[in-house]
């Protein structure tokens, strides 16, 4: 061979797509090869494929299997001629190496490419079935098989065959495949199949007459007794035709397997019967199955056994299949199913995850069969079980836009095209993207992406995704816009009972109200209709994810009303990542947070990115104390008197209480980017700290606000305020009062009379001022735990608390001082005071048996006089066995027993001390972990009920929805109420043995 010859075969080979010209120049000069080297149209075909140097290789290896010199030369003599051979045979072995290791094993094989009639472009069951009509075992059943799949594949490849068509064939040849499988177990075990009726339900994408190349066949078995035989035998012998016919097609031989022939769908799962009568089956359906199961079922087609049963089983189980939707939680059980999936998937694993990742088809045929169940019952044509078949029917009657369906069909198929090709390679069940560079190559090929095939591939792949993340959601709610604002005339549009059955089926208890708020949001040709109608299918799909939709819409209206015209409103919503969300999240988990929002709704610019960070934070970040008491006192400096003043400290409050509730939902709830805050600590102590902040700021500025009213600059006496209980131990809750005790000094050379007049007149205006009917939520101070309770001065001398204390003090004062902490006021003074009461909180010597039985008799007097009549104790979170009181009283016991010589003790908060315990070795690790859980989901529950009610309570709400939305703050999902009170049963039962062994203990 010349060097230019070889050159210009070297450049040809090049120029039709071979990646290793050298290799493929050795194969066309090979014996096998040689009469046919230099003809154009096979160089031509070889370029065609979606690998021509796997094609040439297959091909090589194809005419050295053949058994005879005339054996060859008739399949080079076709293959040269016969332009439609040429181009399904190289087709196949360019895109597969499975089937061309087939071939090689059988080369005759070949010849089933070679016809070409009408009957042979399209074949049904009927063709299929003769295809394996020779098979008499496993072996030779698996060999007709790929024989069969053979033809399947070159349709395929070459364009005669659609994804659809393909998905189609591929089902017919596994029902015929099924159906020789049980040929031959029946053959095997005669008197087994003539003592029973035996059904196979195909299910799955078997079932739905759309299945891959490779992949598991789902079934479901339904037997009956012959007449007169004995039903338990009759079962028995099915099971066994059914277990041999699995193995048939499942079990590895010389030849390989099938496919795995897979049960797991039928009743009870893996722990159930293979086999079921008719009855069973629909008693099971009738009282035990799950969401899943219905909507698994409507791809249920019988396609192998006795006919007439199988018709049977799907006659009776549709109708349930139909009343799915009508199911309590039916929406948020297969959101959930959804999500179960996409978390199983391993991070490695899910940018590749063609299926189940974001964006797979598993999107689309969710959404599409979610859709089917609610609009099913009453529209027969929506019952297929084929995706494509039923996203165009979803879109003929309006129930999905024609415009979105399009490009979810082109998406689907595109995605499926791509899973057809990755699993013809090998034939192997895959469903990821692989990353090697030749198979991306080959696999853009493939899909006729022939300039730059890999690049293009990773680029179209992305596009189709982001098309399905894109719309899968909107395709629940987009129409439900289109049905109330009428913009598209022409468009068939959801019906008004349509409308209505899709929001009850998400969740919504008012369609009604629903669909009103919805016409007036999307409604009109203005931009902020526009924008809203946008961001609409996205709210109402997060709204459809709480426990209170119709709240979370009509809150939405609500803050749109009156904001709707402020520009920054729509772009933050528009624009910012987290806000939208952020405000769906907050608008639909209560009444708190949107009631706090609508007395200044210009507060939600807080629900945004903030720092710009993207992240669900931002500006949800809490405020420290000197930043808020900064605020609040320039604010006090510029008003005109003191009730402008204290009305501008509300306010900060109000907003900052909005901030901390809106940061706690979030943080609750997690978002689509950010997960929920896995320790529930961490968020009791953000909003104890930040309403605690809040609280001392706003006092601060009343304070200021109140001296410069009535006194200038300086009071007559030195004053400040000292934090108590939840107050102090930086404890405070949405809905706590403000436990204070009042201290005050007359300044030198002035009257004591004059001074504790002065005192007195600043807490009565303080209290008067923050109880002031406002849309700001008043701040009640508590001064009860102060000498003498109620009927002893609201204010006294530091000399008066020191003789009171020295003469009258009794040990629960003692006690109620241990979270005693200064918050506002002069800090001078107030260290005076700390230093007063160290020694009665922290007694030296610790306390008495006297003083020890005197606190266990408090404690069991409050629990049995303070316990609301008719309150469950057992769910009262302050006061029930476990709950708060529990905790907190063991905890300062052991503060005041030992806080003389535990400095480290010496704390006002509750977990800080429980933990200073176990530091100092009175606590063993794993009592304090136990005491800690209970406190923080007692705390958590209380905060809950606020954020849901509006209002404080101190035990679980009896509202089904209230009692929904706590659980899905707490981390419960819709249905699951039971869980939650069963955990925090459990958790404040542990808690009780505990606090009984160090409570009521001797010598603790």
């Amino acid at each position: 061979m010349t060097p230019g010859r070889r050159s210009s075969t070297f450049t040809r080979l090049l120029r039709h797509g071979f990646t290793d010209p050298s290799a493929a120049e050795r194969l066309l000069d090979s014996a096998e090869l040689a009469a046919v080297r230099d003809d154009p149209f096979l160089l031509e075909a070889l370029g065609a494929t979606a690998d021509p140097d796997l094609a040439l290789h297959g091909l090589v290896r194809l005419l050295e299997a053949q058994p005879a010199p005339s054996d060859r030369r008739e399949l080079l003599d076709t293959l040269i001629a016969a332009k439609p051979l040429r181009d399904r045979l190289l087709g196949v072995l360019g895109a597969s190496a499975a089937l061309a290791d087939h071939l090689a094993r059988h080369p005759s094989d070949w010849q089933a490419l070679v016809t070409y009639e009408p009957q042979d472009l399209h074949p049904g069951v009927e063709e299929f079935e003769r295809g394996l009509a020779e098979a008499t075992d496993p072996v030779s059943l698996r060999v007709a098989y790929r024989r069969c799949l053979l033809s399947i594949a070159a349709r395929d490849v070459c364009g005669t065959t659609d994804l659809a068509e393909t998905a189609a064939e591929l089902a017919d040849l596994a029902t015929a495949t099924l159906r020789a499988a049980l040929a031959l177990a029946a053959a095997a075990a005669p008197d087994d199949a003539r003592a029973c009726r035996l059904a196979v339900i195909a299910m799955g994408k078997c079932g739905g007459h759309e299945l891959n190349y490779v992949s598991d066949v789902d079934v479901i078995f339904v037997a009956e007794a012959v007449e007169g035989a004995d039903e338990a035998k009759a079962l028995k012998s099915a099971t066994k035709l059914a277990s041999h016919m699995m193995r048939i097609c499942s079990e590895t031989t010389i030849e390989g397997s099938i496919w795995p022939v897979d049960a797991n769908l039928r009743p009870e799962g893996r722990n159930g019967p293979l086999v079921r009568t008719l009855s069973s089956h629909l008693a099971y359906y009738q009282r035990w199955a799950k969401t899943w199961e219905f909507q698994a079922l409507l791809k249920a087609r019988p396609v192998a056994g006795d006919a007439e049963l199988g018709q049977a089983y799907v006659d009776a189980l549709q109708p349930l299949v139909w009343q799915a939707a009508e199911r309590e939680n039916f929406v948020a059980d297969v959101q959930k199913m959804r999500r179960r999936v996409v978390e199983n998937i391993p991070a490695s694993e899910i940018e590749r995850e063609l299926k189940l990742g974001p964006g797979g088809l598993r999107d689309v045929e969710f959404a599409v069969q979610l859709l089917q169940l609610v609009h099913g019952r009453t529209d027969p044509s929506l019952r297929s079980g084929t995706t494509l078949d039923a996203l165009q029917a979803l879109a003929a009657g309006g129930y999905v836009g024609r415009l979105d369906a399009a490009r979810l069909d082109e998406a689907y198929r595109f995605l499926r095209a791509m899973e057809h090709r990755i699993q013809l390679y090998r034939l192997r069940r895959t469903h990821l993207v692989p990353e090697a560079e030749a198979d991306l190559r080959r696999l853009g090929r493939s899909l006729g992406l022939r300039t730059d095939p890999v690049t293009g591939l990773l680029r179209e792949w992305k596009r189709h995704t982001g098309v399905v993340r894109r719309l899968h959601e909107k395709l629940f709610y987009r129409p439900l816009l289109d049905a109330v604002a009428q913009l598209a005339p022409g468009e068939a549009r959801l019906s008004a009972e349509a409308a209505r059955e899709r929001m009850v089926a998400l969740g919504y208890a008012d369609p009604a109200s629903a669909l009103r708020h919805l016409e007036a949001l999307a409604s009109g040709v203005s931009r902020k209709a526009a924008i809203q109608r946008t961001l609409l299918p996205v709210l109402l799909g997060w709204f459809a994810d709480s426990a209170d939709p119709d709240a979370g819409l009509l809150n939405f209206r609500k803050v749109s009303d009156a904001l709707g015209k402020t520009p920054w409103y729509l772009r933050l919503l528009r624009d910012e990542g987290a806000a939208a969300e952020n405000l769906a999240r907050v608008l639909s988990a209560g009444r708190l947070a949107p009631d706090l929002l609508m007395r200044a709704p210009e507060a939600v610019a807080l629900l945004g990115d903030g720092t710009g960070s993207g992240g669900a934070g931002g500006g949800l970040e809490p405020r420290d104390r000197a930043q808020l008491e900064q605020e609040v006192l320039a604010a006090v400096g510029r008003a005109e008197n003191a009730e402008q003043g204290v009305t501008a400290a509300r306010g900060v409050r109000r907003r900052e209480l909005f901030r901390t509730a809106a940061a706690d939902i979030v943080f609750s709830y997690g978002t689509e980017t950010t997960p929920a805050e896995p320790d529930q600590g961490a968020l009791v102590d953000r909003v104890g700290a930040a309403v605690s902040d809040l609280t001392a700021a706003t006092l601060a500025g009343t304070l200021r606000a109140v001296v410069r009213a009535g006194w200038g600059d300086t009071l007559p006496t030195r004053f400040a305020i000292i934090g108590m209980g939840r107050f102090g131990g930086h404890e405070l809750g949405y809905g706590s009062d403000a436990d204070v005790l009042f201290v005050h000094e007359p300044q030198d050379g002035v009257d004591e009379q004059e001074a504790a007049t002065a005192a007195s007149k600043v807490v009565a205006e303080m209290r008067r001022l923050l109880q002031l009917p406002s849309a700001d939520p008043p701040l009640l101070i508590d001064a009860d735990l102060r000498p003498e309770g109620k009927s002893g001065p609201l204010v006294r001398t530091l000399k008066s608390y020191e003789a009171y204390y020295r003469r009258w003090s009794l040990v629960w004062e003692s006690q109620a001082l241990l979270r005693a902490e200064p918050v506002a006021g002069d800090e001078a003074l107030a260290r005076r005071f700390t230093e007063l009461i160290d020694p009665l909180r922290y007694p030296e010597r610790g306390l008495g048996d006297d003083e020890v039985r005197e606190i266990r008799r408090l404690k069991a007097r409050m629990e049995s006089e303070r316990l609301p009549r008719g309150a469950d104790p057992r769910l009262h979170t302050k006061l029930g066995p476990g709950g708060l009181s529990d905790v907190e009283w063991t905890v300062q016991l052991l503060q005041m027993r030992h806080g003389w010589h535990e400095p480290v003790l010496r704390t006002t908060r509750t977990r800080e001390a429980l933990f200073a315990a176990h530091e100092a070795g009175l606590l063993a690790a794993v009592d304090a972990a136990v005491l800690d859980e209970a406190w923080v989901l007692a705390t958590r529950v209380r905060n809950a009920v606020m954020l849901v009610r509006g209002r404080a309570g101190d035990t679980f709400p009896t509202d089904p929805r209230e009692l929904a939305a706590v659980g899905r703050y707490l981390g419960y999902g819709a249905g699951h109420v039971g869980d939650m009170l069963d955990a925090y049963g459990r958790i404040t039962r542990r808690a009780r043995t505990v606090v009984q062994d160090l409570f009521y203990a001797d010598g603790t």
